[in-house]
């Protein structure tokens, strides 16, 4: 027993227990020794992946994965099991939204849990990946303030010698003698003029802003990202007719085959934004139509300078040979109206005006401060006697 003893390895060291509990919210994670992003790596975990929070500083927290790997990460990386069950209903919320087009990314793009680059982001779009725009909304973006600016010292004036001020001093010259048409010549009076609108005083700016869209990834997963990081789908045939502006929405509107090659063209509905941040979704949207004769695309209708929002959608025409589609617009008097319009070769027809409802307002990401730990197991407190029966079943193997 004395040599047993002797031979014993040290006790483990029990382990720090948890303050709480988080998730991995990009698709690969980073766990580093030390704080920075210098610091060596020792670890890397997935998307989802639970994670033991042990302790936080500032935005950086150190982490403790399943398989035991402790280290640091940046707090935005992470999600709380709020968080999740809050993407997992945005997601389900937006299963069933129409498509406004195909995306494609020509860089990583983070998604992000909320419109806003603070946001935790939980999944990323690799390079050339593809998505699904279904929403867009313009948010302010939030700067650090700016340091306040001292004002220069006044200078002031040096005083005059008396000798100078003495050779200075002119006699005053005689007044003028007053004209006799004075009351003619001061006209307009103050009570002739309408008094002009108030103006603020000094230039007018607006805080600087960003335009989201809101995406459904290929597995499934909502969430946001930057608008101009996407760069809408549609062939460089038609997108060549977008005159500078953004593309924001496209559907096809059938196909065109020519019967001497028998080659396929689709015809397209899009929309186009002339300016960025707009409060709405378009201001113009256009058919373009294959003219089998010519050989090139022809627009067969076209409305600008609309306050159009979200959704585009397509729909089948009984018989017709092309499709519908259908646009919601605001009118003059406020209200937003669903438009639908049949389409058949050349011709577009509106066929219907209907008041649009908009649906339920989407479910949000709610921020979370910290960590919560009740979700997370209690771990079981081992005593000396049962340490000690684990060493004797390593060592006799009983």
């Amino acid at each position: 027993m004395l040599l047993a003893t002797s031979c014993a390895s040290k006790p483990d060291v029990p382990q720090q227990r948890p303050t709480g509990y988080a998730y991995s919210g990009p698709a690969s994670l980073n766990l580093r020794k030390d704080l920075g992003t210098r610091a060596v790596t020792v670890g890397t975990v997935q998307h989802g992946e639970r994670l033991a929070v042990l302790e936080t500083r500032r935005r950086f927290v150190r982490v403790r994965t399943a398989q035991g790997v402790e280290g640091w990460t940046d707090s935005a990386s992470l999600l709380t099991q709020q968080q999740v069950d809050d993407l997992n209903k945005l997601a389900a919320s937006v299963a069933h939204f129409p498509s406004q087009g195909t995306g494609t990314v020509f860089d990583a793009l983070n998604v992000h849990t909320a419109p806003s680059r603070q946001a935790p982001s939980f999944a990323q779009i690799p390079e050339n990946g593809t998505l699904e725009v279904i929403g867009h909304r313009v948010t302010p973006r939030s700067t650090p303030s700016a340091a306040p600016v001292k004002a220069a010292p006044k200078k002031v004036a040096a005083k005059p010698s008396k000798k100078k001020a003495a050779e200075s001093v002119l006699p005053a010259p005689a007044p003028p003698p007053v004209p006799e048409d004075l009351m003619e010549l001061s006209r307009p009076r103050a009570s002739d003029i309408e008094s002009p609108e108030t103006v603020p005083a000094g230039p007018v700016t607006r805080p600087a802003s960003d335009d989201w869209f809101l995406v459904r990834t290929r597995d499934g997963q909502a969430g946001w990202v930057l608008a101009r990081q996407v760069m809408m789908s549609i062939p460089d045939e038609v997108a060549q007719y977008a005159e500078r502006q953004a593309i924001t929405a496209y559907a096809s509107l059938g196909e065109v085959v020519e019967k001497d090659s028998e080659t396929k063209h689709n015809n397209w509905l899009w929309t186009t934004s002339a300016t960025s941040l707009s409060p709405y979704d378009f201001d113009s949207f256009r058919v373009f139509v294959w003219s089998a004769k010519k050989k090139h695309y022809e627009t067969a209708y076209i409305e600008r300078n609309v306050k159009g929002y979200y959704p585009v959608e397509t729909l089948d025409a009984p018989g017709k040979d092309g499709k519908a589609f259908s646009v919601v617009i605001e009118d003059k008097d406020g209200q937003r109206y669903k438009r639908t319009y049949a389409f058949n070769g050349y011709r577009v027809q509106m066929i219907s005006k209907t008041p649009y409802e908009p649906p339920a307002a989407l479910p949000e990401i709610r921020a979370a401060a910290n960590f919560d730990a009740s979700p997370g197991p209690v771990e079981e407190k081992r005593g000396w006697s049962d340490k000690l029966s684990e060493w004797r079943k390593r060592w006799f193997k009983r």
